[in-house]
């Protein structure tokens, strides 16, 4: 019994993800096609993007909830640089990415230096930066042609800045590259660097940490500002996908994001925050909403059913019926 439950521990959710793929693949021919393929793919990028970033916060024992606002953020920075003031594609990239360090640092200070327990320090800055986002385009989306408050706009999307969305490589889409390379880059930095094994370290043990000579503050306000600049790097990417900036529009990556996350704690039973682990929760959740798209399941009930597959994955991973590593009280 025990081996049994050892290995729906390990391969369960794996599993699960291989019978949706082939249900999905035998039910809706044109699930299966590349195109489809790439367009599961693209929709999955940004999210995936920003779950890295939620997974470095959790390697050091956080949780950040701004990452929503931050790709929000990120997303009227870029578009009001564009369009507002007709600024070049880098100058948009870097102030868009700037705004998630800012973001990170932030909420890194917040928990390091005023001792606010993180998950309240990050929706803290969760709001604040949301209503900058807001305040930014005076509560506006920002699209071609559109001016503030009354002006004219000075600029148009730059073409370069649109290839980052809807550019291919080889006939590949860019945005999954750009998402692949985060990937490698995430999971080399956390297993094969110096300051990633710091950081899991801080995590695992952080007054162990301490007494080792690790100054833990640092390495806490640097998750956080890792977490910030992939989650503009997301909000880089959709931005240039859909060639506008609407408010709020990062408020659902929140939600996925965390879900991927923690869905990847699952991922060979794991247990823990882990990049690869991540991935594989946002394909998964993307698989399950492009599959129940085409079934034209009603949008209102896939929140639901995501909400079900996180609740499924976390009793895999941290019940006792399930997690056979968990010790008794």
């Amino acid at each position: 019994m025990a081996n049994v439950r050892t290995i729906v521990y390990k391969y369960g959710l794996l599993a699960l993800f291989a019978l949706i793929v082939i249900f999905f693949f035998a039910a809706l021919p044109a699930f299966g096609t590349v195109q489809n393929l790439y367009v599961i793919l693209q929709s999955v990028a940004v999210t995936a993007i920003v779950a890295l970033g939620v997974t470095v916060s959790m390697t050091v024992g956080g949780f950040d909830l701004a990452v929503g606002s931050t790709v929000s953020l990120s997303v009227m920075i870029v578009a009001a640089a564009q369009i507002y003031y007709g600024l070049g594609v880098v100058w948009a990239v870097v102030l868009g990415l700037a705004s998630g360090l800012l973001v990170g640092l932030t909420s890194g200070a917040l928990i390091v230096f005023a001792k606010i327990p993180d998950m309240l320090a990050t929706l803290g800055s969760m709001f604040v930066y949301s209503g900058l986002s807001l305040i930014l385009t005076a509560g506006k989306s920002v699209s071609t042609g559109n001016g503030y408050n009354g002006q004219a706009a000075r600029g148009n999307w730059d073409p370069k800045l649109l290839w980052i969305g809807g550019g291919t490589v080889l006939g590949v889409p860019f945005s999954i590259i750009l998402a692949l390379v985060t990937t490698i880059v995430v999971v080399l930095f956390l297993t094969r660097t110096r300051t990633g094994r710091i950081l899991e370290a801080v995590g695992n043990n952080s007054r162990a940490a301490r007494l080792a000579g690790v100054r833990i503050g640092r390495y806490r306000i640097l998750a956080y500002m890792i977490s910030g600049l992939l989650s503009a790097l997301g909000g880089v990417v959709l931005v240039a996908r859909v060639g506008r900036g609407d408010i709020d529009v990062g408020s659902s990556y929140l939600l996925e994001a965390v879900a991927a996350t923690l869905i990847g704690y699952a991922v060979l039973g794991a247990n823990r925050p882990n990049p690869l682990g991540t991935v594989i929760g946002a394909l998964f959740v993307g698989v399950l909403v492009n599959g129940l798209t085409m079934f034209n399941v009603p949008y209102y009930t896939q929140d639901f059913i995501k909400g079900t597959l996180l609740v499924v994955a976390l009793v895999v991973s941290f019940s006792k019926i399930f997690n056979t590593q968990q010790k008794e009280d």
